[in-house]
């Protein structure tokens, strides 16, 4: 079985420019960039208007491609899963935006997930709702060749996606090779489900690994052997489940001080793991 992929996730460096990221993860033998695409790196508006030549121009520099670009959304600025009908829509173009900008900047994948659908949207209204925005981002992923990556989020996030039966059963409903689920470590963790057990079920349909620790009892994303999780034991059964793809280590904001520090430490405890 091949190595997992290791890839380092941007949204770390947000106070620094974007090229710190991309110099940091050839440095420290990354194998890809995961592009946040949030302001002021990779903003949709931004690269929209902009084009994706300084992404084009890293990647060259650095021998460092981009192989998922994750757009800001879930309520800053944009939720589709919550507001009225404007704002859905204003939601849809936004992501499909997005996904043109992923297959613009040579990436195969773009990650996404379902936020927050409010208090007092009904079960039946949820489900309507992630069905018909589910089948119009596919449709535009099916037409750009970009491969969907859907997002598991943990109940302290999120009330839409927050398991693997919700995830499984997302996918049922919309049925497509360019739309695959993926795990995020903290969500079994704080969930009591197995993380293997995705890719056991899944089979196909999984398609993307987030590495990192948590505490149990939050959606706190923890620097790998930091938290309580036993990341050996977990990433061990993930291998012997048949997963071999790209696993992003994904430090975010409390780790915004020194970036650079926490992506070596990271990679060097993933590596010694696997």
């Amino acid at each position: 079985m091949a190595e997992l992929e290791l890839g380092l996730f941007t949204s770390g460096y947000q106070r620094y420019p974007l090229e710190q990221a991309f110099e940091d993860a050839s440095r420290f033998g990354y194998d890809y960039i995961e592009l946040w695409g949030g302001y002021p790196h990779a903003y949709v508006e931004d690269l929209t208007a902009r084009g994706v030549g300084e992404i084009d121009r890293l990647i060259q520099k650095y021998r460092m491609p981009v192989k998922c670009f994750t757009p800001e959304h879930n309520g800053y600025p944009f939720n589709y899963m919550a507001g009225d009908e404007f704002q859905w829509e204003r939601s849809m173009v936004y992501l499909e935006k997005a996904i043109e900008l992923t297959a613009a900047m040579g990436a195969p994948m773009m990650l996404f997930s379902a936020g927050h659908a409010g208090y007092q949207m009904t079960g039946r209204e949820i489900e309507e709702r992630l069905q018909k925005s589910l089948e119009r981002l596919t449709a535009k992923a099916e037409q750009q060749k970009v491969k969907l990556i859907l997002e598991p989020l943990t109940i302290y996030e999120s009330n839409v996606i927050t398991s693997l039966n919700d995830l499984e059963r997302a996918l049922d409903k919309v049925p497509s090779p360019y739309l695959v689920g993926m795990c995020d470590l903290a969500v079994p963790y704080t969930t009591g489900e197995p993380a293997a057990e995705y890719v056991r079920r899944l089979g196909g349909r999984f398609g993307y690994l987030h590495v990192i620790d948590n505490d149990g009892v939050s959606d706190s994303h923890i620097l790998p052997g930091d938290g309580n999780m036993p990341l050996e034991g977990i990433l061990r059964e993930i291998r012997r489940a048949g997963y071999d793809g790209c696993a992003t280590i994904e430090l975010v904001t409390g780790y915004l001080k020194e970036p650079s520090v926490y992506a070596e430490i990271a990679i060097k405890r993933i590596r010694s793991i696997l």
